[in-house]
């Protein structure tokens, strides 16, 4: 469905890549996460996905034609929900979705079922500029299918959301995915991606350090860790440690002699852990 390969992307102005020989494919129906902290590189590739930045070094291909020779049909079948949102503030928020579902020539969702649906019916004919962020967030989702879309990217679409709104959200995607919608998902959360996503990257510095189910690289990279909190100079402090690492081995051994242990948890290795093992830095 969408491949990519020896993708690279600078800004003018900076000599660092900001993409750096990215290469993944996408089939059709799947959730792909694209997982990494901020300025790690992922709104870019997924800008250079949807069309707002050009390709630069190597090639986006779908269904074996390039992005660069798509017809302005392909913007028919896209949806984008970016972590910004970028609404007109004074519409409201009826008026923003039935704005941009004039847009296209395609079948479209009526605005007021889609209101309904992210929770925002009582909210639908305020203006915008006097929602919240979690509402405007949701607005922006809810654009982002009012086409119908064949391919929907998404940029941290739970960012700033309640509990109860962020389930509802993942419902409706993963409602999509099983009428075939093929999602690029980006986000800094592993736990949202562990659960929503049937594969996923890891992004760090611009480059794909790992990719595969979250099963998969829960069974090649994950092992054991302990979690350990403790006081120090009536300080709390934790710290994730490895076991199986002999640096974090001899850590905790140290912090066992020489501190006041709070809490003391062992557990299976999350993503957000495998992240923190493969690269060193934290999702942040």
């Amino acid at each position: 469905m969408i491949k990519v390969n020896n993708l690279y992307h600078k800004y003018k102005g900076n000599d660092v890549y900001a993409v750096k020989d990215v290469g993944f494919y996408i089939d059709k129906g799947e959730i792909y996460g694209f997982l990494g902290p901020s300025g790690a590189g992922k709104s870019t590739v997924q800008k250079i996905l949807c069309g707002i930045l050009n390709v630069q070094k190597g090639n986006v291909k779908y269904n074996d034609t390039e992005i660069k020779k798509m017809k302005g049909s392909f913007f028919e079948k896209i949806g984008v929900s970016f972590e910004f949102p970028n609404l007109y503030e004074k519409l409201t928020g009826y008026e923003n979705l039935n704005f941009f579902r004039g847009l296209f020539k395609s079948e479209t969702e009526d605005p007021n079922l889609l209101l309904e649906r992210v929770g925002l019916s009582d909210s639908a004919n305020k203006k915008v500029k006097d929602y919240s962020k979690g509402m405007k967030q949701r607005l922006v989702f809810a654009r982002s299918i009012i086409n119908k879309p064949e391919i929907l990217f998404l940029d941290e679409p739970l960012s700033g959301l309640d509990p109860t709104t962020a389930k509802n959200i993942k419902n409706i995607i993963n409602e999509k995915r099983k009428l075939g919608t093929t999602i690029f998902l980006t986000t800094h959360n592993m736990y949202v991606a562990d659960e929503l996503c049937d594969r996923v990257a890891f992004l760090n510095e611009g480059e794909i350090i790992a990719s595969d189910t979250p099963k998969n690289l829960k069974l090649k990279y994950g092992t054991s860790s302990i979690k350990i909190e403790y006081k120090t100079e009536q300080k709390k402090n934790d710290e994730l440690l490895f076991i199986e690492k002999e640096e974090d081995k001899n850590r905790f051994k140290e912090i066992i002699d020489k501190y006041e242990i709070i809490t003391l948890h062992s557990g299976e290795a999350t993503l957000e852990e495998i992240f923190i093992k493969l690269t060193g830095r934290e999702l942040i």
